[in-house]
């Protein structure tokens, strides 16, 4: 086929629009369009390549971290099989970017990053924002996204895409090692034209396989299964990602074995599933860290096992338990020295049901999880029950806001105390109804996020819930929902500061220092009134219809309402950040001062000493050996 002449950009975006992802023989377009901010360093590149091609839409967000934090979720909202491109110019455009890479990469989330560089001639350098080196000309800040990119590349000649783009395309839908790819873009190369051949341009479409395990594997996880008295599932992000929800339903009501919900694999279950416990692990619910604590078998689908799901791990304390795990990452299959079924989640239940046919947990362990499960119920409905206030309670709030959620509506967080809260009482009715970024936790991605899964979602109602401290950091895509047409409905909960970490300070005996949102006085310490920040204010400053609620009944009307609005809403509501949901038998390693002049902080580091000791080294127990 004859060569094409294009410049860089160009080309680069003729390809993207053309690569198609399948999976079970269901083919959609893998890229919906790019995020972005222009700039000097790509305005007359990449810039220049979308005006011409409308049909791979572009889309102006206020903050380039947020371009990915949008992105994100809209990937995870889709179960990995689609995502956006997002570009910057060089230098704060680029670096922006940075937060939103690692978010996506320790999610394991697929975004295309298209940060603008340096000229790769260097007839003109410095040029603006510009990082030198004394020792090499081969560096920009752009290499700082390589820690965080699962790919990373720099293209100093047009050409160079023929050979980096099919890379880039590879890890970003790859199950097992998708996240952030970085291909950096030099502001003269973007524009600078070359021959392409044809068949760049062409559909591509890139199966997504289901790997299935090892058979002698397979076959060793069976016996373990039927020799284990108190097996436990723990549900992560993975039975998600590969539609994996009917499957483990069907698996645990076969087996009798009980299921705790990472964050990321919330919703895997219906909340009154006769197997799900619910929150497994630092906020999980009474039942399942009881569960695990007696556990003999863990059998772990689809999750990287972080130190959240772990209780740093001291979640397992069975001296004889042993450990499954199905993922399709070698690094998480391997973890806690278990049998690693590296496999798609989906068809390695499918077939450990197969292979399990008449096994069924004992009668008695199936009564103490209906116990449980009864509890929860309970201790879920008085928490909702509180009438505490004004200021309300958070477990309030997010009472409210559940019961004026429909099945198929998505609930949106990230960062402070609300996740934990969240995950402890959220009851998720379908899957992908639950929506938390807890693999990096960070503040800001809350209303982003929120716009990423209504795009992924339009037909479903997205809450957003948001504390004061993520709403200072990052707001304005509020103005970017507006401006693109997508209703969200965000439930600001104003706590005057920052309240998880503020409850973590009370309790290493640090008193919340520094954590309030308030005054300086002449004690040179922030001690002094709350800020008077006016919520309401900013939020209609934006465009959105806003409403502030003080009383339950105010509470529950505004959230009552916010379905019937056509546009984003914003409902402020005040809470009391020190009427708190407790935690259930569970603890999180948070190193303290070994030396103090505070009496509280030496009590709390005798206490942590004491607790430390019951952390567990699962990687190297010898009963998960295999040979």
């Amino acid at each position: 086929m004859r060569d094409r002449p294009l410049t860089m950009a160009q080309a680069l975006i003729g390809f993207l629009k053309n690569q198609y992802v399948e999976r079970d023989g269901n083919e959609t377009p893998f890229f919906a369009g790019a995020w972005g901010i222009f700039g000097h360093g790509n305005v007359a590149g990449l810039g220049q390549a979308l005006q011409e091609n409308p049909d791979f839409r572009y889309y102006l967000s206020r903050n380039e971290q947020a371009s990915v934090h949008i992105a994100t979720a809209y990937a995870k909202a889709r179960n990995r099989l689609a995502t956006f491109a997002c570009v910057s110019s060089i230098g704060p455009g680029a670096t922006n970017m940075i937060t939103g890479a690692a978010t996506a990469t320790i999610n394991r989330i697929p975004v295309l990053l298209l940060p603008g560089d340096i000229f790769a001639r260097r007839n003109v350098a410095p040029v603006l924002q510009q990082l030198e080196s004394e020792y090499t000309q081969d560096v920009s800040v752009n290499d700082a996204f390589k820690p965080v990119s699962r790919y990373w590349d720099r293209i100093y000649r047009p050409d160079q895409l023929i050979c980096s783009l099919p890379e880039a395309m590879r890890v970003l839908t790859s199950p097992a090692q998708t996240g952030a790819v970085t291909l950096c873009l030099p502001q003269d190369v973007q524009s600078e034209a070359a021959g392409y051949p044809a068949e760049m341009f062409e559909k591509r479409v890139w199966h997504i396989a289901r790997p299935q395990a090892d058979s002698q594997l397979l076959s060793r996880a069976v016996s373990w299964i039927r020799e284990a008295r108190r097996p436990l599932i723990i549900a992560g992000g993975g039975v998600l990602y590969s539609e994996a929800t009917e499957a483990l339903s069907r698996f645990s009501r076969q087996t009798g074995i009980p299921v705790g919900e990472t964050q990321a694999g919330k919703s895997s279950l219906r909340y009154d599933h006769s197997q799900n416990l619910g929150a497994i692990g630092v906020t999980g619910t009474p039942g399942a860290n009881i569960l695990a604590r007696n556990a003999d078998l863990v059998i772990a689908v689809g999750t990287r096992l972080s130190d959240f799901t772990t209780a740093s791990k001291t979640a397992f304390q069975n001296p004889d338990v042993r450990f499954i795990n199905i993922n399709v990452a070698e690094i998480d299959a391997f973890k806690h020295s278990a049998i690693p079924l590296v496999a798609d989640a989906r068809v390695a239940l499918e077939t450990l049901a197969d292979a399990l046919a008449g096994y069924s947990s004992d009668p008695g362990y199936r009564e103490s999880i209906a116990h449980w499960k009864e509890h929860w119920e309970e201790e879920t409905d008085r928490i909702f029950g509180l009438r505490h206030g004004p200021p309300l309670s958070q477990g309030e709030v997010i009472g409210l806001v559940n019961r004026a959620a429909h099945p198929e509506d998505v609930v949106v967080c990230a960062a402070g105390s609300l996740p934990g809260d969240l995950h402890k009482l959220w009851r998720a009715q379908t899957p992908n109804s639950y929506h938390l970024e807890y693999g990096y936790s960070c503040m800001g991605y809350e209303i982003a996020g929120g716009l990423g899964v209504k795009m992924a979602h339009p037909d479903r109602q997205v809450y957003v819930m948001v504390g004061d401290g993520s709403f200072l950091l990052m707001s304005s895509e509020i103005v970017t929902a507006i401006q693109e047409g997508y209703k969200l409905n965000v439930v600001l909960l104003d706590n005057h500061g920052f309240s998880s970490i503020g409850g973590l300070s009370q309790a290493i005996g640090s008193y919340g220092f520094g954590t309030d949102y308030r005054y300086r006085t002449e004690s040179g310490q922030l001690d002094g009134e709350y800020l008077p920040v006016d919520f309401v204010k900013v939020a209609e400053g934006y465009g959105a219809k806003t409403v502030r609620a003080r009383t339950h009944s105010e509470a529950q009307r505004a959230i009552a309402d916010m379905r019937t609005h056509a546009g984003t809403t914003v409902v402020v509501i005040e809470v009391d950040k020190e009427m708190r949901v407790p935690g259930y038998e569970s603890w999180w390693d948070v190193p303290m001062s070994e030396v103090s002049e505070f009496e509280s902080i030496r009590i709390a580091r005798a206490e942590y000493e004491e607790a430390v000791k019951r952390e567990r080294h699962h990687e190297v127990s010898a009963v998960g050996v295999t040979v």
